[in-house]
């Protein structure tokens, strides 16, 4: 079933209509997902909760609208997973340090806390300026990998890092 020839008023809703979108998209974003990712059960898994997250949405959406949706779901699942793995990694990586320094309590609630806000003040950032800030900084992407991954300009993807810095600078120096 080919939907570029559905009329706008198809309803993603319908079985046959996303069955055929499942069928076209899948295997293209599982591929895109191993390939940017390097992981092939995690590709699984963040494709197909895409999809999920898709169906859920599929009264708002149009079917094609439903390519890019899955692209841009995809690449935030994924991005949301590496950074909770990051913080994962960082406290066991924290606590095994508390264990080997001295360090006075203190120290060690103040690091804490800072630790915290940070990461409450990058989950408050902008969408589009948290997913270039965390690509750039936490996965040690260029510029200009960005833009390619995200279909913007090189331009665009310093103007949102510039922003998200400014706005993390501000936060921090309130500390």
């Amino acid at each position: 079933m080919d939907i570029s020839n559905k009329d706008s008023t198809s309803c993603l809703c319908s079985d046959a209509v996303f069955k055929s979108i499942f069928q076209l998209n899948f295997k293209l974003i599982r591929n895109y997902l191993i390939y940017k990712y390097k992981d092939a059960d995690r590709a699984e898994d963040v494709a197909q909760n895409a999809f999920v997250i898709l169906w859920e949405n599929c009264k708002v959406l149009k079917p094609e609208q439903a390519k890019s949706f899955l692209f841009t779901t995809a690449t935030r699942l994924s991005l949301n997973q590496i950074k909770h793995e990051k913080v994962v990694s960082n406290f066991e990586l924290k606590s095994n340090k508390s264990e080997l320094n001295s360090e006075s309590p203190e120290f060690l609630l103040e690091e804490n806390e800072l630790r915290k806000q940070l990461e409450s003040a990058i989950n408050q950032l902008p969408e589009k300026q948290r997913e270039v800030f965390l690509m750039n900084r936490f996965e040690n992407q260029s510029y200009t990998e960005i833009a390619s991954l995200l279909g913007l300009s090189v331009k665009a993807v310093e103007k949102r890092m510039h922003l998200a810095l400014v706005t993390l600078r501000k936060v921090m120096k309130n500390i």
